[in-house]
């Protein structure tokens, strides 16, 4: 075992009830935060309100259910680990093209197929260990952080789309936000460290709606949501189709998901055991069958597909809270708040500004994390041209997103976002520019031989 100074609560250890639910808690903020993308969705397929409450419970439940069997480390099932389930973006734009050209059931079968898949590649990706060396897992584990920097900064600036306005009182929330959780973090004893995120939200919150007079009117008309509804159960009885010209652009999608969840796994993993020397990669590949079962199971449900959290693994890293029980809790909670549609809706309206600055906050783990196992190792310059190359062209995604939607489309389909561009890149990088050293291995097994 690791020296307990590692932690607050270690990985199998249970907090105390009150901190157990409070813990809880602050991840379930930063869950809460995407309920967003379900009422986005409904919105872009001019659906009801009926079904945009029915699609937001049963996205709800999808994550929360994922977040429990992700935790409790079932036989083939389950990392173990502190690591949550939302309704993640990487698959909003393909879910949305299929909900335009086959409604609700074609939606339904993309999203049941894209976790089937994920549940195909994790023993692939146990079997692949020997392509993943640290110097790359490190590098995945970075991405993962520097994945969610535009979502992440343009929250903090307020803004919804990149040709808002941006408002001074946005900046300073988000700016007071931010230094409010790095103070409490780096300077903080016990309680005040542990709950860090939980103190410059609230603080950032309450910043907000004194500052500006719509975050109080918006939190205002919160009282006209219901207390308690049930969803529409007829969503769970409509047929499921599936068209083969969405197949290609499902698989990739399916494949960076599981890099993402991968990428998820490896830093949680890092974050709850310190101590282990080599990547162990059965909690991984049992993570990442978790993870595909969640997705499956939000199609079956009619939900928005869900994924692994990056920003509440780094804020299990910020606190030294690994426990993966707090996740256990928090998905039971996300389940029973399901229901009580005006509990969600208030915490939904947290502040962008307050969000972008806890995105930063956990990110900033995920980043250096990564980028600390990364440069651990002994360094030569076949890693500076795989990481160098490798970053240059997976970042560039992200820098020049117009570039790449005017280029062929075997470019588009694997230059889509930096995490899955720059882990494929390394991996074949790493493979390529090591052929000098296996061929130097030939030489030393053929030469005795010859002798004989």
């Amino acid at each position: 075992m690791a020296d307990k100074k590692h932690y607050e609560y270690s990985v199998n250890e249970v907090p105390p009830l009150g901190h157990l639910l409070l813990l809880a808690f602050q991840h379930i903020l930063i869950m809460i935060v995407v309920v967003s993308l379900p009422v986005l969705f409904a919105g872009q397929i001019n659906e009801t309100p009926e079904f945009t409450a029915t699609l937001v419970i049963f996205s709800m439940l999808a994550s929360g259910i994922g977040s429990i069997i992700q935790a409790l480390r079932l036989p083939y099932l389950g990392s173990g680990y502190l690591c949550p389930n939302l309704c993640g973006p990487s698959y909003l734009s393909l879910t949305l093209s299929a909900a335009w050209i086959g409604g609700l059931p074609l939606m339904r079968g993309i999203t049941i197929v894209a976790g089937l898949i994920e549940m195909a590649l994790a023993p692939v990706v146990q079997k692949l260990k020997s392509v993943f060396p640290i110097y790359i897992v490190g590098l995945v584990v970075a991405m993962v952080g520097v994945s969610v920097i535009s979502i992440s900064i343009t929250s903090f600036f307020g803004l919804t789309l990149l040709g808002d306005a941006i408002s001074s009182i946005d900046i300073l929330i988000g700016a007071v936000s931010l230094f409010i959780m790095v103070f409490c973090n780096l300077w903080g004893k016990g309680f005040v460290k542990v709950y860090c995120l939980i103190i410059g939200m609230f603080l950032g919150w309450g910043l907000a709606l004194i500052l500006n007079r719509e975050y109080w009117l918006n939190l205002v008309l919160v009282k006209n949501s219901p207390l308690f509804a049930l969803p529409q159960l007829n969503t769970i009885f409509r047929p499921i189709t599936l068209h083969l010209n969405l197949l290609i652009p499902l698989i990739v999608i399916a494949v960076g998901s599981t890099l993402k969840t991968f990428g998820n796994l490896l830093a949680a993993q890092k974050f709850s055991e310190p101590e282990l020397e080599k990547v162990n990669y059965v909690p991984i590949r049992n993570g990442i069958v978790a993870d595909g079962l969640a997705t499956a199971l939000s199609g079956l449900f009619g939900a928005m597909a869900v994924d692994t959290s990056s920003s509440n693994i780094g804020l299990a890293g910020a606190t030294k809270v690994l426990s993966r029980w707090i996740s256990v809790v928090a998905g039971g909670i996300f389940i029973v708040l399901a229901f009580f549609p005006m509990l969600t809706n208030a915490l939904a309206l947290i502040p962008k500004p307050v969000l972008g600055a806890s995105m930063i906050f956990t990110g900033c783990f995920m980043i250096c994390a990564g980028l600390e196992q990364m440069l651990n190792e002994n360094w030569d310059s076949h890693k500076t041209f795989v990481v160098g190359i490798a970053l240059s062209f997976g970042l560039s995604t992200s820098f020049l997103p117009s570039l790449y939607a005017r280029s062929p489309k075997v470019i588009q389909t694997f230059f889509t976002d930096p995490l899955p561009t720059t882990t494929i890149l390394a991996v074949l990088l790493n493979q390529i520019f090591a052929l000098d050293k296996a061929y130097q291995k030939i030489k030393k097994t053929v030469k005795p031989r010859k002798s004989k």
